[in-house]
């Protein structure tokens, strides 16, 4: 988990998805229409992608992505997300880990 949390450390959204998966492309839409900037992280395209993706699982990814850290801290997958933007805790959560401004 070394690899992850040293990704994790000076962005306060962080997202790792594939090129290939089309529910991680709506995450990472749904995050910028909050006016996040997120640090992406293409699996499929990074040499040490394979270990990061199993890094990930050991999170509790399953799927591996998207997977979605604010504030450093794992909030979850596309349900997870989901679920919290239905709630209308998504932008409060933005704002609290510095990653958009009232």
């Amino acid at each position: 988990m070394t690899t992850v949390m040293s990704l994790l450390s000076e962005n306060p959204v962080v997202i790792f998805s594939k090129t290939t998966c089309c529910i991680s492309h709506s995450i990472i839409a749904l995050i910028r229409k909050f006016g996040a900037n997120p640090t992406i992280y293409e699996l499929d395209e990074l040499p040490n992608g394979q270990v990061i993706e199993r890094e990930l699982m050991g999170f509790g990814c399953s799927p591996s992505v998207p997977a979605v850290f604010v504030g450093k801290k794992f909030v979850g997958g596309a349900n997870e997300i989901i679920s919290i933007n239905l709630e209308s805790k998504l932008k409060p959560l933005l704002i609290k880990a510095n990653a958009i401004w009232m």
